[in-house]
C-alpha cells in the first residue's frame, strides 16, 4: 500500500450557504448547533447513542450500550428489538398506517402506491408464507431480485422473521450469485422471472437456475415480474402469488437481540473473493436511523428517491431501511435513467413530486454529457435537497448538479460512508453546514473521524493521509462471514487501533474533509504525490470532457507516470488536439508536474454495476499487466475489450 503523507494539490475553495428559509426550517440550524451536538455526542457517546437508540422501539431494554474492545465490539446487549417492527408496526401507531409507505414505477410505466398498513400485511404475508417453507431465525436467504416492491418485502419479511438476507445485484451473473450462495450457506432464494432493464428482459430466474447447478438451495420463491417463460423444478420452486398471495396478513413480530445478524452484503476487493459484511440488527438500525433523519433533513411530507439498487448498501439503508425507519415515502424506481429517452429520471421526480434526490457522481456526470435540454423539459421545483454518494464528486458535476438540477436552491450533501460503515459517516447536515463542492465536509455526531499517517499521527492542515474511524459506532460491520481474521487484517491491520478501509483524504483549515480516494489511487511523480480524483477533477472540468479516470503506470524516469482515460461530451470526438488541449488545461488547473503522460479517449470507461469506475483494470491496461482479483462486479466486459484492443493499437 502507498503512503500517502502527502502535500495535496489544493482545489478550489468555493462555499455555499443554504438558503435562508431551508436553513431556518432545518432539523440543526447552524453550524454552532452542530458543533454543540457533535462536542456531546464525542465527549459522550453512550450517552448520545443511548438516546437515539431510545427513539425508537425496543421489545426489551439493553443492559449495556456498549462493550468489547474495538474492532470486537458489541452493542445494545441484552436489548431485543425487530427491524420491520420499526419500519411498520411502530409507524402505523403513530397514525401513518394510511401514508405512502413505498411509491413504486416499473420501467414499463406501471405504478403502485403502497401504505404502512398495506406494506406491513405484504410483509406478514411474506414472512408466515417462508416460515411454512420451513425458513428459520438464523437462516440465510438470498434475494436476487429486480427493483421492485417484492425485494422491499422480503427484506422486510426476513427481517421480521429473523432470517439473514443476501441480497445479490440483479445485474450480477449466474457464477457470482453461486459464488455468494455458496460462501454465505445460504438454502432460500428470493427471485423473479425477470426484470425490466431498456426495453428487455434480464432473465433471473434462468440465472438462479444456472447458479444452483454448482450451489444447490432447497427452495426457490419466484414473483411473476415480466411473464416470461422459466423452467421448473417441483418440490424446490414455489410461486409467490401462490406461496405469499395466499398467506396470512397477520403476523406478531418476535423480539431478537441487538447482535442477532440482520444480512450479509458482499462487497468486492482488489483481490481475493468478494467479502461478505455482516452486519447485525440493533446497531445498524439505530445508524440507518439516526443518518437518514439528520443527513436528509427530513419532513412528513418528503419523497425520498435514492436511486440505488437495494442490491447495493446504499439501497439497503436508504430506500429500504433508513426511509422506513423515519416513516418517510420512498420513490423506488425499476429500470435505467435513459429509458426510453434520456430525461426518464426528471420525468418521475415531476410526476412523483419528488424532493430529495440522492444519486451517485457517476450518474450526475452521464446526466451532463446528455446535456441539459433533457432537465430542462421538466418542472423539478419540488426538490428541496440533493445528495451524492459512491465516490468522491469532482467540482464541475458539483456545480452543474446545483445549477441545473437543483435551480441553485437546493444544498447538496456530498456523503462519505461504506458498505462496511453501514450507514453515512461524513455528510453536511443542510442547513449548519456551509457546502464546498468536492467535500463532504464533517463528521456526523458520534462518528470520530481522523487523517493520520501510516504511524497514526494526525495530520496537520491540507496534508494527505489515511481517512480512519478512531472509535467504534453502532452500525459498524462486525466480521466477514467465516472470516474473522480477514476482517481484523483488512480492516484494522493497516493502522493499529483503526478502522481504515482504503480512501485517502486531507482536511482543510476550516476542518472540512476531501476525500481524494483510493490511497492506491495516489501517483507519485518524481517525488510529488498527486490524488488522482484531483487530476480527474480538472479534467473533467474541461467543457469537452464528460467523464475521466487517472490512473498510474511504471516509469523509469519519474517513478510513475499519468495516464487518463478520458470520455468526451456528446458531440466531441477525441483527437491529438484534444489531447494535447486536455494536457495544458490540467497544467494551467494544478501544474506542470500533473501533466497526464498519455490519454485515451473512450466512448465509456470500465465500471462496476453500482456505477463506479474500476480504475484497478484500468491501472493494470495502463502498465501492461494481466487483469487479476475479482471482476465479477463488471457491468460491461466488452468495454474493457474495446479499451484493450484499443490501447494496443495505440501502442
Amino acid at each position: 500500500m502507498s503512503e500517502s503523507g502527502i502535500e495535496s494539490v489544493l482545489t478550489e475553495n468555493r462555499s455555499f450557504e443554504a438558503p435562508a428559509a431551508f436553513a431556518k426550517a432545518a432539523r440543526v440550524k447552524s453550524l454552532g448547533e452542530y458543533e454543540a451536538l457533535y462536542r456531546r455526542a464525542d465527549e459522550d457517546p453512550d450517552g448520545y447513542w443511548s438516546e437515539v437508540a431510545s427513539e425508537l422501539h425496543w421489545h426489551a431494554p439493553w443492559s449495556s450500550l456498549r462493550s468489547g474492545v474495538f474492532p470486537d465490539c458489541t452493542w445494545f446487549d441484552g436489548g431485543e428489538t425487530n427491524l420491520a417492527f420499526n419500519c411498520l408496526d411502530a409507524q402505523i401507531a403513530k397514525g401513518l398506517g394510511d401514508k405512502t409507505a413505498i411509491l413504486f414505477e416499473g420501467e414499463p410505466g406501471d405504478q403502485q402506491s403502497i401504505s404502512f398498513s398495506e406494506l406491513r400485511a405484504k410483509v406478514c404475508q411474506c414472512a408466515n408464507a417462508l416460515l411454512d417453507l420451513g425458513v428459520a431465525k438464523g437462516d440465510r436467504v438470498a434475494i436476487y431480485m429486480p427493483m421492485i416492491p417484492e425485494a422491499a418485502i422480503a427484506m422486510l419479511a426476513c427481517a421480521r422473521i429473523g432470517a439473514v438476507h443476501s441480497v445479490v445485484f440483479g445485474g450480477f451473473s449466474a457464477g457470482a450469485l453461486a459464488d455468494r450462495i455458496l460462501d454465505a450457506g445460504i438454502e432460500t432464494v428470493i427471485t423473479a422471472d425477470g426484470g425490466w432493464r431498456r426495453g428487455s428482459v434480464l432473465e433471473l430466474k434462468k440465472n438462479v437456475d444456472d447458479a444452483l447447478v454448482t450451489a444447490p438451495v432447497k427452495r426457490v420463491l419466484v414473483v411473476k415480474r415480466c411473464a416470461n417463460p422459466v423452467s421448473w423444478q417441483e418440490g424446490r420452486d414455489h410461486w409467490w402469488h401462490d406461496r405469499v398471495d395466499a398467506a396470512s396478513s397477520e403476523h406478531q413480530a418476535p423480539a431478537l437481540e441487538a447482535e442477532h445478524p440482520l444480512f450479509i452484503l458482499y462487497t468486492s476487493g482488489t483481490t481475493g473473493k468478494p467479502k461478505g459484511i455482516v452486519h447485525t440488527t440493533g446497531g445498524y438500525m439505530v445508524g440507518a436511523y439516526q443518518s437518514t433523519k439528520l443527513v436528509f433533513d427530513l419532513k412528513d411530507d418528503d419523497i425520498f428517491w435514492c436511486t440505488a439498487d437495494v442490491g447495493w448498501i446504499t439501497g439497503h439503508s436508504y430506500v429500504v431501511y433508513g426511509a422506513l425507519l423515519n416513516g418517510t415515502t420512498t420513490l423506488v424506481y425499476e429500470g435505467a435513467p435513459n429509458h426510453p429517452q434520456p430525461d426518464r429520471f426528471w420525468e418521475l421526480i415531476a410526476k412523483h413530486k419528488a424532493t430529495i434526490l440522492y444519486t451517485a457522481p457517476t450518474a450526475i456526470r452521464a446526466f451532463m454529457r446528455w446535456g441539459d435540454e433533457w432537465p430542462n423539459k421538466h418542472d423539478l421545483s419540488s426538490l428541496r435537497l440533493l445528495g451524492t454518494v459512491g465516490e468522491p464528486i469532482n467540482p464541475s458535476a458539483w456545480m452543474w448538479y446545483r445549477e441545473v438540477i437543483g435551480g441553485e436552491r437546493c444544498p447538496i450533501v456530498d456523503t462519505w460512508w461504506q458498505t462496511e460503515t453501514g450507514s453515512i459517516m461524513l455528510s453536511p447536515l443542510p442547513g449548519a453546514i456551509a457546502t464546498k463542492p468536492g467535500s463532504c465536509t464533517r463528521p456526523l455526531p458520534g462518528v470520530s473521524a481522523k487523517i493520520v499517517d501510516k504511524q497514526g499521527v494526525e495530520c496537520a492542515a491540507n496534508v494527505g493521509g489515511f481517512l480512519v474511524i478512531d472509535k467504534p459506532w453502532p452500525s459498524m460491520l462486525r466480521t466477514i462471514n467465516g472470516d474473522h481474521d480477514r476482517f481484523v487484517q483488512t480492516y484494522f491491520g493497516e493502522i493499529e487501533g483503526k478502522y481504515f478501509a482504503g480512501d485517502g483524504a486531507r482536511r482543510d483549515p476550516d476542518g472540512y474533509f476531501w476525500v481524494m480516494g483510493r490511497v492506491d489511487d495516489v501517483i507519485n511523480v518524481s517525488g510529488h504525490r498527486l490524488s488522482t480524483m484531483e487530476v480527474e477533477s480538472a479534467l473533467v472540468s474541461h467543457p469537452k470532457v464528460a467523464e475521466a479516470a487517472v490512473v498510474a503506470k511504471p516509469d523509469e524516469l519519474k517513478g510513475q507516470a499519468i495516464v487518463a482515460f478520458v470520455t468526451p461530451m456528446k458531440g466531441e470526438k477525441g483527437s491529438s488536439a484534444l489531447s494535447a488541449e486536455l494536457r495544458q488545461h490540467v497544467v494551467t488547473q494544478i501544474g506542470a508536474l500533473a501533466r497526464p503522460e498519455e490519454i485515451h479517449f473512450a466512448d465509456a470507461l470500465p465500471k462496476t454495476r453500482s456505477g463506479k469506475i474500476m480504475r484497478r483494470l484500468l491501472r493494470d491496461l495502463a502498465s501492461g499487466n494481466t487483469t487479476a482479483g475479482d471482476v465479477s462486479t463488471l457491468e460491461d466486459a466488452s468495454i474493457l475489450t474495446t479499451l484493450a484492443a484499443q490501447y494496443g493499437d495505440e501502442e
